[in-house]
């Protein structure tokens, strides 16, 4: 590690440049440990821009740990719907339900840790930052941040043993916030912008011009291709769809359009459109069928075309309802200018 002056100049021209220079972001205006834990859950795997929205949104409903202890899980998933990883939602209310049975959230590092679904990242994150507790938070940002500053590609243990010597035990939170923040504004994957950086004096990797060799990239998987098809079967102004069930391990409670799987005997009539749909390293291309009634429809249920809009519906489910609603718009319209 540095010698002392040099840390305490890397510390003091980082924290002042996050003073001037920090995104105003809805989670950064107040200390309340339930909030900054519902933000970083939802970070973890959601760009921020993307992740205000719902915030917002989640914040709206659900303002307070009782609020999401008590709620429906299919409220809950349903402003989660969209976020993807919906176990996270339905962990984050289990915390809920345990921060309730403690009376208060916990103000200790480690009980914050024991929380349903808060890993070491979040509850370093929750206890900085709410409580002003000395734990270095270590995400793919400051990963990237403290190699290049070192021009090491240590593991990820290596880099959170100099992260947590690096950290400002003062003023842990914002000293962590400012490490996320070089790294997403800064320090980026490509193209680092070193000529804005307000630590790049000390910098290894800038001063050996190896900043795009830090840390090492991995290897992508390759995306594999797979064809889709789903069944539009509606009557009565209803629409058959299935609900994945509680102890699914993808989206639990989430509705979806069925496919062959779940109605063997139905007969596809007409192509109503199709659409892409990525998920990992797959990468779908769907289409949506109108599809007579089968016989028999399984574990299916008749759902009211009314009612969709307050089910939590799978983001496959919701992009067929966009197919289904494009190929009507032409025929409303064409029914409108009869009228007239």
């Amino acid at each position: 590690m540095w010698p002392r002056p040099k840390l305490k100049a890397f510390r003091a021209n980082l924290l002042r440049w996050f003073a001037a220079q920090k995104r105003d972001l809805p989670w950064r205006r107040t200390k309340d440990p339930y909030a900054i834990l519902v933000s970083e859950i939802m970070l973890q795997q959601t760009r921020v821009a993307a992740a205000i929205p719902y915030f917002e949104r989640f914040m709206a409903r659900f303002p307070d740990f009782h609020a999401l202890a008590t709620a429906p899980e299919e409220d809950v998933l349903r402003h989660w719907a969209g976020l993807g990883y919906y176990y996270r939602a339905r962990n984050m209310q289990r915390a809920a339900i345990e921060i309730v049975e403690l009376g208060s959230f916990p103000d200790r590092h480690a009980a914050i840790l024991a929380l349903p679904g808060v890993g070491d990242y979040t509850a370093a994150a929750v206890a900085s930052i709410a409580f002003n507790l000395p734990h270095a938070v270590v995400d793919g940002n400051v990963i990237r941040v403290v190699s290049r500053l070192f021009a090491s590609n240590v593991g990820r243990k290596e880099i959170a043993e100099l992260a947590d010597q690096l950290l400002d035990q003062k003023q842990p939170g914002d000293f962590n916030q400012a490490m996320m923040e070089l790294g997403a504004t800064i320090c980026l994957p490509k193209n680092p912008q070193c000529l804005l950086c307000p630590v790049s004096q000390v910098c290894k990797a800038r001063e050996l011009g190896l900043q795009q060799e830090f840390p090492a990239q991995k290897v992508k998987a390759k995306n594999l291709e797979v064809e889709r098809s789903l069944f539009w079967i509606e009557r009565d102004d209803k629409v058959l769809a299935w609900q994945r069930p509680p102890d699914s391990r993808l989206m639990p409670g989430f509705w979806e359009l069925p496919e062959r799987e779940q109605l063997p005997n139905a007969q596809p009539a007409e192509v109503l459109g199709a659409f892409k749909h990525g998920i990992t390293v797959h990468s779908y291309r769907i289409q949506v069928w109108r599809t007579p009634v089968p016989r028999g429809v399984g574990d299916c249920h008749w759902i009211a075309l009314a009612d969709l809009n307050s089910l939590p519906l799978s983001t496959i489910f919701k992009k067929a309802l966009k197919v289904v609603e494009n190929q009507r718009k032409p025929l409303r319209a064409l029914r409108a200018s009869v009228g007239n």
